[in-house]
């Protein structure tokens, strides 16, 4: 698998949408976590159309952009500028390039924070830029399989089926092996957790510190920690608060930090009512598995044990794994959680734009009872014919109906199902 991944023939699913946003957008930006690939990705995207690359990683080409921004980009054909982040001051000198010269395919630019929340921003190119978001390696893409349940369970309702070949243990692997590229590559267990390590620390090191001023170092990497251990669940600011011994405000800063990085990713609560999603309690889910295993010392061996946090873990790589869908898929979607206050819960609630919903629930065991249907029965009466599907994704191999509309399904069909 990891030989094909890195094979140059290998696609990525936003080597496409790069490409067709150059023959519409006059400025696009390819957006996500350091080392998930993005340079990789505009080289492609660029070849054959004769570009300029500046990377600002470069010391003497950062000095360059801030010293002259306006004769930096000044250049008639596409721009390529690498970590567009690290000379946000650049981006008045694009919008006054493409405003005197509108063509599409003026710059493509990778930043690996979210550029347009910097604090140092002079200003925006709204109407002209097109965001890309990257994310590390999809299971689908590391397989070569098609990546395609989100629209398939859409298309299909309750009719979607799958079975699979993979194994419970192979899910454990997959968890601690997330998805970054370098981590794939990298066969020895220790060699793979010494990357993690690096890619922790760097991050607060430069990213991190690039954004805001953090007084102790510690007290990030302590977070991280405590939000690993809580992959999968909600994120109670005031708990996070207690335990680390800061202060509500400091916990709140730190969160938003490592969300403008691409570390942690929070997964709004559903309902209906629109004010009522904007005040609820957030899931937390780390952008890759593997670094959330590693922050807690997990192996695939001690996953699987008695005990072990292979639940919460598996539920975090589960979001995510259809968060990277939805920014591909046909269907224009939403990823939810769903809490009530009597604690009826559903992992993930998926919700397209006609108000169509299909519910999620994630088991990390290999047999599903109809127990395991509690909360998504409770939302099926809830919302009647919007109701789609609900579906308990489990490390078995076979698909099972569970009554209308409820269907137990492994967890590889996430990346292996199909739209037939």
């Amino acid at each position: 698998m990891v030989q094909t991944l890195l094979g140059p023939a290998k696609p990525r699913h936003a080597e496409t949408m790069v490409a067709e946003a150059l023959e519409d957008t006059r400025v696009v930006l390819v957006n996500g976590a350091r080392q998930c690939g993005k340079s990789t990705l505009v080289r492609l995207a660029a070849k054959g159309r004769d570009a300029e690359w500046r990377d600002l990683d470069t010391a003497l080409t950062r000095q360059a952009a801030l010293g002259d921004p306006d004769g930096f980009v000044d250049f008639p054909g596409l721009m390529v500028i690498d970590e567009i982040q690290r000379a946000p001051e650049l981006l008045l000198s694009i919008k006054a390039q493409v405003d005197a010269d509108p063509r599409p395919g003026r710059f493509l630019l990778t930043g690996s924070a979210r550029v347009l929340g910097l604090r140092a921003l002079p200003d925006t190119l709204v109407g002209r830029m097109e965001t890309i978001e990257l994310w590390p390696f999809s299971q689908g893409e590391i397989d070569g399989t098609p990546d395609c349940f989100v629209d398939a369970v859409f298309a299909q309702g309750d009719g979607i089926r799958h079975s699979s070949a993979v194994p419970r243990a192979d899910y454990a692997d997959r968890v601690v092996r997330g998805g970054f590229p370098e981590a794939l590559a990298r066969t020895n267990d220790k060699r793979r957790r010494a990357f993690f390590n690096s890619y922790v620390g760097d991050l607060i090191a430069r990213d991190v510190q690039q954004l805001a001023e953090i007084e102790r170092t510690s007290e990030m990497r302590a977070l991280i920690q405590m939000l690993a251990a809580r992959s999968g669940q909600l994120l109670v600011t005031a708990t996070l608060s207690r335990d680390l011994g800061l202060s509500a405000t400091t916990v709140t800063r730190y969160l938003a930090l490592l969300e403008e990085v691409f570390l942690i990713k929070r997964i709004p609560a559903w309902s209906r009512n629109i004010s009522t999603r904007a005040t609820a309690m957030p899931k937390i889910a780390f952008v890759d598995s593997g670094i959330a295993a590693n922050e807690i010392g997990a192996d695939a061996r001690s996953l699987l044990r008695p005990g072990g946090q292979f639940g919460p873990l598996l539920e975090g790589f589960v979001l995510t794994e259809l968060a990277r869908q939805l920014t591909w898929s046909d269907e224009d979607v939403e990823l939810f959680h769903y809490r009530t206050k009597d604690q009826v819960e559903v992992d993930a609630v998926l919700e397209n734009r006609r108000g169509q919903v299909v519910g999620i629930e994630v088991k990390a065991a290999s047999t599903v009872n109809p127990n395991d249907f509690r909360g998504l029965r409770h939302l099926a009466e809830r919302l009647g014919n919007d109701f789609l599907a609900g579906i308990v994704l489990h490390t078995g191999q076979q698909t099972l109906p569970f009554g209308p509309k409820m269907l137990a399904m492994p967890v590889a069909a996430l990346w292996e199902a199909t739209m037939a």
